[in-house]
């Protein structure tokens, strides 16, 4: 019996150590990323443009493609805050360029720069379900939808202050699918193609 009292008395003086020394080590752990400590382009140094800087009036080039930025929408919702870039390429058609910082999927991941270059895509009087839906035979499931405030700068085709109804889609292949549209006007879709560090190049700034 003396011996069991003897043996429970030293594993739980082992437990405590051992919860002390982990203590210890958690405090000595250092702090989680800050917003200014960005994975994607705050780390590749000055060799590449930093989208966050692009502004109404600047030429710009993504995969040898150059195109002049007409327009921004200055786009706000929950508490994220993201521009939309228009730019005119000479294709006559909507391209937009939108640049957010995005939070971790949890608290302690660090924020990173989402870069998504949108091009639109025939809607034939679809509207956004809130299920799945399948265009141009792909399958697209709903991943965030909701109502953002926007200011406008430039010519965007915009009012200047208003509210935008979206609806964002993702297939299994990773593939973007997003409707949006000017409360009170149609819906219109466009595809996303995310855009690697280094893939924009600030041609020129504007006067």
């Amino acid at each position: 019996m003396t011996s069991m009292v003897v043996i429970g008395l030293s594993i739980a003086t082992v437990v405590i150590v051992l919860g002390g020394l982990y203590a210890t080590m958690r405090k000595g752990r250092p702090p989680t990323a800050s917003v200014s400590t960005l994975p994607t382009h705050d780390t590749i140094g000055s060799d590449y443009d930093d989208p966050r800087t692009i502004e109404v009036g600047d030429s710009i080039e993504t995969h040898g493609r150059r195109a002049g930025v007409t327009g921004a929408l200055h786009m706000s919702w929950q508490g994220r805050q993201w521009t939309e870039h228009l730019l005119d390429d000479g294709s006559r058609r909507p391209v937009w360029l939108s640049v957010e910082v995005r939070q971790g999927l949890v608290s302690t991941d660090p924020p990173h720069l989402e870069v998504l270059l949108w091009n639109s895509v025939p809607t034939q009087g679809m509207i956004p379900a809130k299920s799945m839906l399948i265009m141009e035979g792909v399958e697209f499931f709903p991943i965030e939808r909701g109502t953002a405030a926007f200011r406008s700068e430039g010519e965007t085709g915009r009012p200047e202050r208003g509210l935008l109804d979206f609806a964002d889609y993702r297939a299994a292949d990773g593939r973007l699918l997003s409707f949006s549209r000017v409360q009170g006007e149609g819906w219109t879709a466009s595809y996303a193609q995310p855009l690697p560090p280094g893939s924009i190049t600030i041609v020129s700034r504007a006067a």
